[in-house]
């Protein structure tokens, strides 16, 4: 099976989601700088977020684009990631809502946690058909792909305590996948 409708759904979908991530803040009554700096934690969660959907639709591409083809398993997989990504936007208006009180931000965490996780049972899915050849070569034995699942358990059980640490941890795994997956890159470029 072909790709195209495949990646043509998943971009509609993310862009979807980031539009309820921005419908979701509410303007504030009021034309003053203290209204706005009252809204500081509903839009660092949001830059946030917004970070995150970005890095899974930029690595999403790039793994797609090493992909020749996909079967039934794989669109499934490919759905499973867009039902966890789709509970971001409800995450993140909780956590900022609440001013990353401890629940929200481990519930944030917890969100995080499973589209990593069914981020990884795609690349699983895409890994087993043979046309996938040059996907498997690039991704190796994605360490930071396994650092980041440690680091989102940290974080869930941190939250529960030091909500503060837990968002920084969040942040750094952010800082870690910014830039496009560079494995897949080099291999498609050499290629």
């Amino acid at each position: 099976m072909g790709k195209t409708r495949l990646e043509a759904f998943s971009d509609g979908v993310l862009a979807i989601i980031i539009t309820i991530m921005v419908l979701e803040m509410k303007v504030p009554h009021g034309s003053d700088w203290a209204v706005l700096q009252a809204l500081w934690p509903v839009f660092v969660s949001y830059l946030l977020s917004f970070v995150y959907v970005g890095i899974y639709w930029n690595n999403h591409h790039h793994m797609l684009h090493a992909t020749r083809q996909v079967s039934g398993v794989v669109l499934w997989a490919n759905l499973h990631l867009l039902f966890w990504l789709s509970l971001v936007p409800f995450a993140t208006g909780w956590m900022g809502e609440n001013h990353f009180a401890p629940l929200p931000t481990s519930l944030y965490g917890f969100v995080l946690l499973m589209s990593a996780l069914a981020y990884w049972l795609l690349q699983c899915a895409l890994r087993r058909q043979p046309e996938n050849q040059l996907l498997v070569t690039a991704l190796g034995r994605d360490l930071k792909g396994k650092l980041s699942l440690v680091m989102y358990v940290a974080g869930m059980v941190l939250a529960l305590w030091l909500p503060a640490l837990a968002w920084a941890l969040y942040a750094l795994v952010a800082l870690m996948w910014l830039v496009p997956d560079r494995r897949i890159e080099r291999l498609l470029q050499a290629e």
